[in-house]
C-alpha cells in the first residue's frame, strides 16, 4: 500500500508542495488541508466519533463527526462526501453546507480546516479500523464533557468555533 500524499499549503490554501503523510504529522511547520463534517440528527444532536486506540492522533478520544485529509487536487466538497463514506459508511442526503475555515495548530501538526455541516440520522456503518464508537450528543452533554482527557483538542477547538459561528461571532473565510 502506498503512503498517503498530502498537499502542504499556505494560509490561503494554495499548494506549495506535496509530501508523504508522515512528513506533516509530527511537523507543525507544514500546514495541510483537512475537511470536517459536523453531522446532526433531526433533533439537533451532534454525532461524535470515538477514535480508535490505534490512531496516531487523539487515540481513544471523542472527536468531530467526520474528519480527514483533503487529497492532492481534491476540492473540499468532494473530500467531505468521500470522508463521510469512508468513516461512517453513508453519503449526505444533500450536499453538506460549508460553514467556515480556520487554522488549528498544536505541537504535532498544523491544519487548515474546512468545516461543513449536514443532517443524517443514520444508521452508520463506521470504519472500525479508525473508529471505536459513534453516538449523538446533546449540546449540554458536550459542554459538560469538554475535557482534553475525554475529547480531542481539535474537537474542543471546533466545538467552540461552531458555537461562536452560530451566534454570529465568527467570520467565514
Amino acid at each position: 500500500m502506498t503512503e498517503e500524499l498530502i498537499d502542504v499549503v499556505d494560509e490561503q490554501g494554495v499548494t506549495l508542495l506535496t509530501v508523504k503523510r508522515a512528513e506533516v504529522h509530527g511537523n507543525p511547520s507544514l500546514l495541510h488541508k483537512v475537511v470536517h463534517v459536523l453531522v446532526f440528527n433531526n433533533s439537533g444532536e451532534l454525532l461524535l466519533q470515538k477514535r480508535a486506540l490505534s490512531k496516531d492522533v487523539a487515540p481513544g478520544l471523542w472527536d468531530t463527526s467526520v474528519g480527514g485529509h483533503i487529497s492532492p487536487g481534491e476540492d473540499t466538497m468532494t473530500a467531505a462526501f468521500r470522508e463521510m463514506e469512508e468513516e461512517l459508511g453513508v453519503f449526505p442526503l444533500a450536499p453538506p453546507e460549508y460553514l467556515y475555515s480556520y487554522i488549528h495548530s498544536n505541537q504535532y501538526e498544523s491544519e487548515l480546516v474546512y468545516t461543513f455541516k449536514t443532517v443524517h440520522n443514520g444508521p452508520f456503518r463506521y470504519n472500525q479500523e479508525e473508529i471505536d464508537e459513534v453516538r449523538f450528543w446533546k449540546f449540554a452533554d458536550i459542554e459538560t464533557s469538554l475535557d482534553d482527557t475525554f475529547m480531542s483538542h481539535n474537537f474542543i477547538h471546533e466545538f467552540r468555533l461552531y458555537l461562536h459561528h452560530q451566534s454570529g461571532q465568527i467570520f467565514v473565510r
